[in-house]
């Protein structure tokens, strides 16, 4: 499907640039995972936002959430895996693909680093997705490093296709199999030469001919490998213009102050310029 803008993240910034552009008019999707699960949801106490001191995370979000709904704004609950400047913006979430004319990068900050041997082995044997590149490891043994909430259903995908599955997390999700094997690990490097001949757990080698690393979501630089930073996080102008045309940013993916009211006006600027951007396009 096709949209004027497509909105990276569900938080206060991305919430605020969808609304914004609403406000002109424009088709909006936002792609994110489950607002409950972010880490402002689970604050229990907010005090510096104006005229709502005392707030939860929780509630906060809830009504920026109920907001965005009521003016339009499309949501769909999932990771974006890939993303190419096509007509626009192409994005790939799951197995769906999504085109918008501008683009609002709003995902927060990343908080884990790449394992040892993860960036080496991409596309090697090493994948984001199990839905897109599991058919290659059919009949093939594979480690699920699960570090999202929806890794136990991929993981059950991959079986169920016919890969010899492990399933790896520093403590055992709900929802995974009893029939897939797991075990506990914190620390995970990824081997090989030529492509992914092991993972190593803890110390321990396991052999395998692939690694599915599911994460809540990818570091912006992953999607856009070009897009300048500054101190790790993205640069932007007073317009949240990144270096990339048709490419905004806002929220804590700027830097500090990682200050929901921050995020919100930045959000607000983001949303305003991307259409701003569209109907110089038009011109």
């Amino acid at each position: 499907m096709k949209y004027d803008v497509i909105v990276l993240g569900g938080g206060p910034a991305g919430l605020a640039a969808a609304i914004a552009a609403r406000g002109r008019n424009k088709t909006v999707l936002v792609i994110s995972n489950r607002w409950q699960d972010s880490p402002l949801a689970r604050a229990e106490r907010i005090d510096n936002y104006l005229g709502l001191p005392g707030s939860t995370g929780y509630a906060l979000l809830e009504q920026f959430q109920r907001h965005a709904v009521s003016v339009g704004v499309e949501f769909v609950v999932g990771r974006a895996i890939s993303l190419m400047q096509w007509e626009g913006f192409a994005l790939t979430v799951g197995s769906d693909f999504y085109q918008g004319g501008a683009l609002v990068m709003a995902p927060g900050v990343a908080r884990a680093a790449k394992f040892p041997g993860e960036q080496a082995f991409l596309g090697r044997g090493v994948s984001y997705c199990a839905t897109c590149d599991g058919m290659l490891y059919r009949g093939k043994r594979v480690v699920v490093v699960g570090r999202a909430n929806d890794a136990p259903e991929e993981a059950r995908y991959l079986k169920s296709i016919g890969c010899d599955v492990t399933y790896t997390a520093p403590s055992r999700p709900d929802g995974l199999d009893e029939d897939i094997p797991f075990i506990r690990a914190g620390r995970v490097e990824i081997r090989g030469e030529q492509t992914v001949s092991s993972v190593v757990l803890d110390g321990e080698a396991l052999a395998c001919d692939g690694a599915f690393i599911l994460r809540s979501s990818l570091a912006p630089t992953d999607l856009l490998p070009e897009l300048a930073l500054d101190d790790g996080y993205i640069r932007v102008d007073r317009a949240m213009a990144t270096s990339i045309p048709g490419v905004f940013a806002a929220g804590d993916c700027t830097g500090k102050p990682l200050q929901v009211a921050k995020a919100v006006g930045e959000g607000h600027v983001a949303g305003l310029s991307a259409c701003e951007y569209l109907d110089q396009q038009q011109k």
